[in-house]
Parts: structure tokens; sequence; C-alpha cells
């Protein structure tokens, strides 16, 4: 298992989620990530999933 970050931003630069949770794959990781955002209600703000450096989902 990996460890992903997921975090979410307003745009005045305020941080509004940033938790961190493990996934067996990259695909079961974003699947995690939006889902989380949708219960949080942050879709349509700015945010990004990594791992290890590597950008796995951004909306900006």
């Amino acid at each position: 298992m990996k460890q992903y970050f997921l975090t979410a931003y307003d745009p005045s630069g305020e941080t509004l989620l940033e938790e961190t949770f493990e996934a067996a794959s990259d695909e079961e990781a974003k699947a995690k990530g939006e889902k989380r955002l949708e219960e949080e209600n942050l879709s349509s703000r700015t945010h990004r999933l990594t791992c290890a450096g590597k950008l796995l989902l951004f909306h900006r």
C-alpha cells in the first residue's frame, strides 16, 4: 500500500482539506480522492492528489 496526499485550497490560498490515506493503486487512490472531495463539497475547488512526488489529480 502506498501513501497518498490529498489537499484542497480556497482561492485565497487557505487550505480547506489536507488528508493522507493509503491505497493499493493509483486508480484506487484517484477514486478515493474524488469521493472524499465530493463528500466535502470541494470538487470544484483547487485540489491535488500526490504520491511520492507524482501528481495524480489536479484541478484549478
